[in-house]
């Protein structure tokens, strides 16, 4: 008697599994008891505009993208700065000019560096106003 419920409930699971709409399946590494992977429905969002419609092609000259070091997460955090690799050419109120025209945010500092990579980084220390994580997520950083 135990085995014909248990196929009476596994039976009425697929008889209401089969009238529902299909989910949109995205991938996921997240394991389950067994082993299987797990599935979620993906939601239809729009991706969000991290640039603004002013940002020009000189713009995306000048920095050219987030850097993404355990370094640079943590000064994210604690100090309200973003790293970001710059153009060789590219000066401090030219990277200033065009994080803020860009991004929306006011920025209150710029350090330029170079690295033993050869690489021009500009630390950009944001106004208290903004925070970095918030444009760190927005960039996909964090």
């Amino acid at each position: 008697m135990v085995k014909l419920n248990e196929m009476e409930k596994k039976q009425a699971v697929i008889e209401k599994h089969e009238n529902d709409e299909p989910e949109e399946k995205t991938k996921t590494s997240a394991k389950t008891e067994k082993g299987k992977t797990e599935t979620k429905a993906q939601s239809a969002k729009p991706a969000e505009k991290t640039l603004k419609s002013s940002a020009t092609l000189h713009d995306l000259e000048v920095v050219l993208y987030p850097l993404v070091t355990e370094k640079a997460v943590n000064m994210i955090e604690a100090e309200n700065k973003i790293t970001f690799v710059v153009n060789d050419n590219a000066s401090k109120p030219e990277v200033k000019k065009v994080l803020e025209e860009a991004y929306g945010v006011k920025v209150s500092k710029v350090n330029i560096i170079r690295d033993m990579k050869g690489r021009k980084k500009a630390i950009v220390q944001l106004d208290k106003k903004f925070k970095a994580s918030e444009l760190a997520t927005k960039l996909g950083v964090l």
